[in-house]
């Protein structure tokens, strides 16, 4: 019995290892992600997401900066749609977040992958591995008028 539970111990740790040492780094577009149907039926359309140094209107309210880290399941996905997904998932938590705070937009959003900037008005940072995909943002929460 033992040696069953070392033996599925030893193939987990392996397996794992396995989906952390792929790490194929990505700059994908903003703007082909947020056109799939998804992003368009989850996110809220009346909320607003400023990448880089995009321009906006003067904030009636600053609400501090937010990062959120996730990943996703990215077996049996391509890398686009692994990548995609967990973008998604990113940017509903930067929204509720935002939300909850009084804001109603997030700005100057960069990637911020292991603590690493990435800024762009155009594309988005995201890592894929065998099995996980991750995406991590940063950015300000506003109330604009």
């Amino acid at each position: 019995m033992k040696r069953i539970i070392l033996s599925v111990l030893v193939i987990f740790t392996v397996a794992m290892n396995t989906a952390y040492a792929a790490d194929r780094q990505h700059k994908l577009s903003i703007s082909e992600a947020m056109q799939s149907v998804d992003f368009k039926s989850r996110l809220n359309p009346d909320f607003k997401f400023y990448f880089g140094k995009q321009s906006y209107p003067t904030p009636a309210a600053t609400m501090g900066e937010r990062i959120t880290n996730k990943k996703t399941n990215a077996f049996n996905k391509s890398d686009r749609q692994a990548c995609e997904w967990v973008l998604l998932s990113a940017l509903l938590a930067l929204q509720n977040s935002a939300i909850a705070a009084g804001g109603n937009a997030v700005v100057n959003v960069e990637s911020f992958y292991k603590r690493n900037e990435f800024s762009s008005e155009t594309e988005y940072e995201c890592h894929t591995g065998t099995f996980i995909s991750g995406v991590a943002l940063k950015g300000e929460i506003v109330r604009l008028p």
